[in-house]
């Protein structure tokens, strides 16, 4: 059995955020005609808004650039979705709340042109971005291609996020980054080790240069670099992962060994877990799209 999931992660330079969004249709449209057989066409953190720098200036572009999840552009990146038949997952875009503050949101666009999910950054990366934190995780159903989890940028850093979306049932994590400092390097073991210890793939796409420090890549769930981009170079890594493959490593463990998800037995005590107020139940742990979305 196979589930192939076809994908393109597009390692760009962020758009201006005056550009129109038929601009952005263009690039995804040349995207396509060199790659036709892509299912889910993902995109850098922030990509549409160009917006770089922190500060009060930066501040001003973002607010300027802020629009409601019902706004003109989220329409326009649906229809885009459903005219090329594809799941797109443009970045992420500055979001206007119901309060007037700003949320670094990730959007999904499923083929049949609705916006089928939207992630807002639970961890903003502080002192430097602006926005409000998010306070739920999100994944999405990609029909029978299978289940995606959203985690941004910083995001990465914090293990619970991709427990969290693994437990939820995630088989992919969409990890869009707007790297442009010196901490790629340990974003890349990070990829490594979220795929890992979830046993998921991990599709982390950055920005290009001159702004970004590029160098994306795709993870399998036994954390192999499937492909990666060597340089800050616009490029497109494409690959074909298998969703089934999670199935495997989970059922087999990693490297035929390790299986995380069955560590414990029903008979086991609860672990008792202070710093979130909670704890671990071996009765439910279990990751599996079973899991009811939040």
């Amino acid at each position: 059995m196979s589930r192939p999931l076809p994908v393109a992660l597009a390692q760009a330079p962020p758009r201006p955020a005056e550009a129109p969004v038929s601009d952005f249709a263009d690039d995804v449209q040349a995207l396509l005609a060199k790659f036709p057989r892509t299912r889910l066409v993902a995109h850098p953190e922030l990509h549409l808004c160009g917006v770089t720098g922190s500060g009060a200036e930066s501040e001003a572009r973002l607010q300027d650039a802020a629009e409601p999840l019902d706004g003109p552009r989220s329409k326009a990146l649906a229809e885009l979705a459903g005219d090329l038949g594809v799941w797109l997952l443009p970045g992420t875009v500055c979001e206007r709340g119901p309060d007037g503050e700003l949320f670094n949101t990730a959007l999904a666009f499923s083929p049949e042109g609705r916006l089928a999910a939207s992630y807002r950054k639970v961890f903003p990366w502080r002192p430097y971005e602006p926005y409000a934190a998010g306070d739920r995780f999100v994944v999405a159903d990609l029909g029978d291609a299978g289940r995606v989890g959203f985690s941004i940028c910083y995001d990465a850093w914090f293990p619970e996020v991709a427990r969290q979306l693994a437990w939820l049932g995630a088989e992919v994590i969409v990890n869009p980054v707007m790297t442009t400092t010196a901490d790629r390097a340990q974003e890349l073991v990070l990829a490594r080790a979220n795929a890992i210890v979830n046993q998921v793939y991990v599709l982390s796409v950055n920005t290009a240069g001159p702004e970004g420090t590029g160098r994306s890549l795709i993870v399998d769930p036994e954390g192999r670099v499937r492909t990666e981009a060597v340089d800050s170079a616009a490029t497109v890594l494409t690959d074909v992962l298998d969703l089934d493959d999670v199935e495997r490593v989970r059922t087999y463990g990693t490297a035929g060994l390790s299986r995380m998800w069955e560590q414990f037995d029903e008979r086991d005590a609860a672990v008792e877990l202070p710093l979130y107020d909670g704890r671990i139940d071996p009765r439910t742990w279990r990751p599996g799209p079973h899991r009811a979305r939040p």
